[in-house]
């Protein structure tokens, strides 16, 4: 079986799989909007997950969010209903159904998947989030590579479909090269990591009124099922992580031999720099999640229409910037011939086709 071609996404702008992607309402809102290049799905079981709104909660809070979720109370079977009734052919964009479970219950998830897909005629990928902070007693997978194996290890070698990762903010080198050393071992398996999730561990602090004058009393602002309302923190306040983790994996791929696994950035980006910087990293997409959790689908918009310009002649030829010109459907990307890989500076030389009145 040849292997499955890479991820593409036109525009490189996506939803990551957030409690706002839970309803058919909230996904029909994505999949319809010209803005986005496919639609991530909130992650999921097989059966679906036991939420309860007295601990499951988030808040948002200047650029970013604390959220102490599971995942999303429907089940698969929901999503690929609900998916099925949204698309009517041609099909505009893939619809990304972000998974999680056992291994076992994973590996059933992506053969129901690619089953149905293949049924329909649809266009779907399978995101395999390993990464919730927010488990008790269930630390993130993709913090293990032993526990990591244990999940690509059932996977087919030849897919059928797209399969990813989500990964967790990773924080010194040797979680890096876990993760990468696990992949050499299941070269075709994977077509994307998704990078980051939500960094865990994190307490957001409210002060209600007192009614002791000067005196403040604070206690936390969600509940959490352990009861301390620590979550997982998302939004500007993990752009940088995020950032450096979308780095390091990409470089780590490509010495690797894996440049055809597409890292997708997640983390922070609410504006056209925080996209611009994912995608000058190495990421050949952008998740929003916050944001889309503060602005709705309108800010895919923003991120895509904001400050575009075209470039100064010099950079257009190249000329005295040691790079050549790479052009990739409306984009002309300058790359950098000095730097040990590809970085892209996006330099915009058209309106893309999805800006076109």
């Amino acid at each position: 079986m040849p292997p499955v071609p890479r991820v593409t996404l036109h525009p490189p702008l996506l939803n990551s799989a957030t409690p706002w992607a839970t309803t058919a309402e909230e996904l029909g809102a994505l999949y319809t909007s010209p803005y986005t290049g496919a639609v991530t799905t909130r992650t999921c079981l097989l059966h679906g997950f036991p939420h309860n709104p007295r601990f499951h909660q988030h808040t948002l809070f200047s650029t970013s969010s604390l959220n102490t979720y599971g995942y999303s109370p429907y089940p698969l079977s929901f999503y690929l209903s609900t998916i099925s009734t949204l698309i009517t052919p041609p099909q505009r964009k893939p619809f990304i159904i972000s998974i999680t479970g056992t291994p076992f219950e994973v590996a059933e998830c992506i053969s129901t998947i690619a089953t149905f897909a293949t049924q329909n005629n649809l266009q779907l990928y399978a995101e395999i989030n390993l990464s919730c902070p927010n488990i008790p007693g269930k630390p993130p997978p993709a913090y293990s590579a032993e526990a990591l194996t244990e999940y690509l290890a059932l996977l087919p070698e030849h897919p059928e479909i797209k399969i990813g990762i989500k990964t967790p903010p990773y924080t010194y080198q040797a979680q890096y090269e876990a993760l990468i050393s696990v992949l050499t071992v299941f070269p075709t398996t994977l077509a994307f990591v998704t990078a980051v999730n939500t960094l865990g561990s994190c307490l957001h602090l409210s002060s209600p009124p007192c009614l002791e004058v000067g005196k403040s009393v604070w206690q936390p602002t969600l509940s959490s099922e352990a009861g301390t309302g620590v979550g997982g923190l998302g939004g500007e306040a993990v752009h940088w992580i995020a950032l450096g983790n979308v780095d390091t994996i990409r470089r780590g791929l490509d010495k690797a031999g894996l440049q055809d696994v597409v890292v997708i950035g997640v983390g922070g980006v609410g504006e056209r720099e925080g996209w611009l910087r994912m995608l000058s990293v190495g990421a050949g997409a952008v998740g929003v999640g916050t944001a889309l959790g503060r602005e709705g689908e309108k800010v895919f918009r923003r991120i895509l229409e904001g400050g575009m310009r075209r470039p100064a002649r010099g950079r257009e030829r190249g000329s005295r910037m040691g790079c050549m010109l790479r052009r990739e459907g409306s984009f002309m990307y300058s790359v950098d011939m000095s730097c040990e890989r590809t970085r892209v500076q996006l330099q915009v030389m058209t309106w893309p086709h999805w800006l076109r009145a």
